[in-house]
């Protein structure tokens, strides 16, 4: 069975109603990423950083899959297929998706300040004063910018033995996720899946879908699947 490796960022689940990381002005929600997505920021300003994590959580809850993700999950029955996603949100899980690597972290888990801590599943808000058993103050599951992605070395080696890439949702320019795209191998077919590509036409094996990923991703199932039909 082939493997197919999607790449897939912001732009998948804005088509559900998130947020993109940031608008035109550098901007989250009034915010500096610096505020709300740093060590520094959560540590200058602890209850904002919370609360303004715990609004991403609440609007994730009223947010549903859309046709991508679940046009993704129909991959699995000719294909093996393992998600890599940029995305905090769980919308690849409850479409159906069976193995979802999450780079930069879960909306939907915790974990303390306490180095090398656990993390714990979590769906409601946390406030400054929720701590761990050890005592120490939990924060999001959330990889800032600043930190180490501890699941890259997974993502290198799942991409590696990738037969087909698909990229979907994301601009390709935030390292180190960006880098993945590299570690391809040259004759491995890459499609790109962005209605305002910035990736190159002239990489080789490379087809660009000029199309959102509801209107893209669909298609592209539809036509992997027949092929392996």
């Amino acid at each position: 069975m082939k493997k197919i490796v999607v790449l897939s960022g912001a732009g998948i689940s804005a088509e559900s109603g998130l947020k993109t990381f940031r608008d035109a002005n550098g901007l989250w929600e009034g915010h500096d990423v610096t505020e709300v997505a740093t060590p520094e920021g959560f540590n200058r300003n602890p209850s904002l950083v919370l609360d303004f994590y715990n609004q991403r959580r609440r609007q994730l809850l009223k947010v549903f899959p859309n046709p991508a993700h679940i046009a993704l999950t129909k991959l699995e029955s000719k294909f093996d297929v393992t998600i890599i996603t940029q995305n905090v949100d769980d919308l690849h899980e409850r479409a159906g998706s069976s193995k979802v690597l999450h780079l930069h972290g879960e909306l939907l888990k915790v974990r303390s300040t306490k180095p090398n801590a656990d993390e714990m599943e979590w769906r409601e808000d946390i406030v400054v004063g929720d701590l761990c058993d050890d005592g120490y103050q939990l924060r999001p599951n959330i990889v800032w910018f600043g930190e180490a992605v501890p699941l890259l070395d997974d993502a290198i080696a799942i991409t590696s033995k990738a037969d087909i890439l698909i990229i979907v949702g994301t601009s390709m320019q935030v390292y180190p996720a960006a880098s993945l795209i590299d570690f391809v191998g040259n004759d491995k077919p890459i499609y790109f899946i962005d209605p305002k590509p910035s990736i190159s036409k002239n990489r080789r094996n490379l087809s660009v879908i000029t199309k959102t990923a509801v209107e893209g991703m669909p298609t592209l199932v539809a036509s992997l699947i027949d092929t392996e039909s």
